[in-house]
């Protein structure tokens, strides 16, 4: 999964990576696995859109594509933090490039720059094939991971 060495990292991030915690709720509904993190800012994802995620014509939805999309942006600021650290997504922007079939879903997610507790993001979505699906930015706060329940 993971050619980067994270042995000593915890966290919530880094609980579902090494297999000590069970993926999020809403990561898990996205069918998401973590393919590869690397603690500098980047993460390799995988998706599997299913049929329930389709609009009439059976592409994927916008919708679904978008939280896949924040499911990237946010794991890669993530891979970067402490144990008691969490993020906020304040924006999110996103950008559809051609309709996604039913199927796997590749996500690329990096950190661009990080200014004190503000990150700026990006991420993009391939197809099996390689073609983009779609693209993001994506600005976001560093927070202690206690004020994360209340966070925006």
């Amino acid at each position: 999964m993971n050619d980067e060495p994270t042995s000593g990292r915890s966290g919530p991030f880094w609980d579902a990576v090494e297999g000590r915690a069970p993926l999020p709720r809403a990561a898990a509904t996205l069918g998401m696995e973590i393919l590869k993190a690397d603690p500098r800012g980047s993460v390799e994802l995988a998706f599997n859109a299913s049929e329930d995620f389709t609009n009439p014509v059976g592409n994927v939805l916008g919708a679904f594509l978008a939280a896949m999309l924040y499911d990237t942006v946010g794991p890669a600021l993530l891979a970067t933090l402490g144990p008691d650290q969490f993020q906020s997504t304040l924006e999110l922007k996103t950008e559809f490039q051609r309709p996604a079939r039913p199927g796997w879903v590749f996500g690329h997610g990096r950190v661009v720059r990080r200014d004190g507790d503000l990150a700026h993001l990006e991420a993009f979505l391939t197809d099996p094939g390689g073609a983009t699906l779609a693209t993001a930015t994506a600005l976001a706060r560093v927070i202690d991971l206690d004020q994360a329940p209340s966070a925006v």
